[in-house]
């Protein structure tokens, strides 16, 4: 028993027509050379998009780091001229004898101390060698009971270490001898 199509012979030919199309958009299959060629291409591709981010993200964290620290930094230079107006403030209650000097010289010690958590230790020490990465010489003096270039006094306070840095302190130095 034959089945008829109700378009007739141009309905046949739409179908073949149909066939031929769909057997046209199919991509060819690419020979297995160009295939692997084309996979290891594809592989570096990802493999240096995949590295471009890992950079992206270790630049962003020391861009942040430095961020972080510069903001650090500012906020600390903030407590230096408290730091020294207490300093000042001490020395004066001291010398007129002033029952307020154990109380300023406390607050000065907070903020000292607020200084270090902040990750600026205090540069006070007397009696050692002198580093220009950390002192500034405000004097210059002689004396015999220490080696030279080294620090007799601190007349003020430095902070921070010789890599991070935030004010040197300022130091009286023995003279060298010649």
């Amino acid at each position: 028993m034959e089945t008829s199509d109700p378009r007739g012979a141009e309905g046949e030919e739409e179908l073949a027509s149909a066939d031929r199309a769909d057997a046209t958009n199919k991509p060819a299959p690419e020979p297995p050379d160009e295939r692997d060629a084309r996979l290891a291409e594809l592989e570096d591709r990802w493999r240096r998009a995949a590295a471009d981010l890992d950079n992206a993200r270790k630049r962003a964290a020391r861009e942040l780091a430095l961020a972080r620290d510069a903001e650090r930094a500012r906020a600390a230079s903030v407590f230096l001229p408290i730091v020294d107006g207490l300093a000042d403030a001490v020395t004066y209650a001291k010398q007129v004898n002033d029952p307020l000097a154990e109380g300023i010289e406390s607050i000065r010690e907070q903020a000292v101390a607020a200084l270090e958590r902040l990750g600026y230790p205090r540069i006070d020490a007397a009696g050692v060698p002198f580093d220009p990465r950390i002192h500034e010489v405000v004097s210059v003096v002689d004396r015999d009971d220490l080696a030279p270039r080294t620090v007799a006094a601190v007349t003020r306070l430095g902070f921070g270490v010789p890599e991070r840095l935030l004010r040197p302190a300022g130091v009286v130095v023995t003279a060298t001898r010649e």
